[in-house]
């Protein structure tokens, strides 16, 4: 099992208080899921985080968290949003606020 933060990224961007958190949660869940998002199996989303907007995912594969940061553009697209929202996933580390 690799370190859980090798295979965690950070997700910032996400829309603030449209939907309840565990929805949101789900709705992460789904988009890092899909093959079009270079995503994989997903072990657990971290939302909300004590930073307003981010989440952390841990995926279960450390591939699957290279994959997705070099995917250039990721967009939140669900049917329960209003429109789709660009997300910002970076690398996780310790400090995260040094990120945002």
């Amino acid at each position: 099992q690799a370190a859980k933060s090798a295979r965690r990224v950070v997700v910032a961007g996400v829309p603030d208080g449209l939907l309840h958190n565990d929805v949101m949660a789900d709705v992460l869940i789904i988009h890092f899921q899909m093959a079009k998002n270079n995503g994989g199996d997903v072990e657990e989303v971290m939302y909300p985080t004590e930073e307003k907007g981010v989440a952390y995912v841990t995926f279960e594969d450390p591939e699957v968290a290279e994959s997705v940061l070099k995917k250039d553009e990721h967009r939140l697209e669900d049917k329960r949003l209003s429109r789709c929202y660009p997300l910002r996933v970076t690398r996780y580390c310790e400090n995260v606020s040094s990120l945002l």
